[in-house]
This record gives C-alpha cells, sequence and structure tokens, in this order.
C-alpha cells in the first residue's frame, strides 16, 4: 500500500490544509471531551461488564472516590450513563449507573480498544471477546457506510458539511 491509500481523503476547507478553527466543530474533539480520559475510558469497560454501583466503579478502576465521581458526573451530563435510584431495606436511597442508549453506542469503540490493546500485548494475558448464545467466534470491528459497504481507510473521505441557515 501506498501512503496515499493509508489516509483518508479530505475534501473541501479540510483539504486546503489550514483546519484553524475546526476543534469547536470536531467529532473527535467532542468525543475526546467526553470519554477521553484512562478514568473515563476504564469506567465505561466497568459498565459494559455490567457494574452498576458507585463504591464498585472505584474499586474495580482503581480510581479515588473523587475521581470517579468526577468521571460518572460528566459521563451522566453527556448522557452516556444515567444515574437511577435504589433503595436497600433499612438504607437510605443510593444510585446506581446504567448504560444509556448513546452509551451502548459505544460498543463498537470498545470492541476496537480491545482489539488494538491485543496487539499492544501480543498473547501475554490476552482477554477474550467472543459472541456468546454457543457461537463463541471473537468479536472484530470494521468500517461501513450506511448502504453496507465496507470500507478501507483509503476509501473514506472527510467533508465538512456546509453550514445550516438559521
Amino acid at each position: 500500500m501506498t501512503a496515499a491509500t493509508d489516509t483518508m481523503t479530505l475534501t473541501g476547507r479540510l483539504a486546503d490544509g489550514d483546519r484553524t478553527g475546526y476543534r469547536e466543530v470536531c467529532p473527535i474533539e467532542r468525543a475526546l471531551d467526553t470519554i477521553g480520559t484512562r478514568s473515563a475510558l476504564v469506567l465505561l469497560r466497568e459498565a459494559f461488564w455490567g457494574t452498576t454501583r458507585f463504591e464498585d466503579f472505584a474499586r474495580r478502576g482503581g480510581f479515588t472516590e473523587q475521581i470517579a465521581a468526577t468521571r460518572l458526573k460528566q459521563l451522566v451530563d453527556a448522557g452516556v450513563l444515567a444515574k437511577q435510584p435504589y433503595k436497600s431495606p433499612g438504607q437510605r436511597t443510593r444510585y446506581e449507573y446504567v448504560l444509556t442508549g448513546r452509551g451502548r453506542q459505544l460498543f463498537p469503540v470498545l470492541v476496537s480498544l480491545v482489539e488494538f490493546g491485543m496487539l499492544l500485548q501480543g498473547d501475554a494475558r490476552r482477554l477474550d471477546l467472543v459472541h456468546g448464545e454457543g457461537c463463541g467466534a471473537p468479536l472484530v470491528t470494521h468500517v461501513q457506510c450506511v448502504e453496507g459497504h465496507n470500507v478501507q481507510l483509503g476509501q473514506a473521505e472527510a467533508r465538512l458539511r456546509p453550514k445550516q441557515k438559521r
């Protein structure tokens, strides 16, 4: 493969080379503002693995309660997690954290991160993500367009949508 096929094609204003001021509208920047910290991603891993209680998020993630509280609040504010009240008999009302629809949309991101992490660590201490329900095949991620075509990196284009009139 040549370098030209190992990158996306930029069109329109993006192709001009000057992306000054793009940070405010860049979806990658916006996503990283929400989930771009180690603690946010580890808390998301725990949510995908079924953790719901604050104490368990902090303990299993290896974070102080302050860090866990800050990140969980950010994930709730972003609509990735929701707080739901629960009450054990004889105890005060407390809250658990559950994935929202928006949070579940991060599932392919989590799978991609696991795939990348496995590339970095090789076969040592391997975690397998597999299709349950009797299948057992490993999970993989891929990129496709809404028409169902698989898209390779060199086939992708990045372009800005025209500004909408108010």
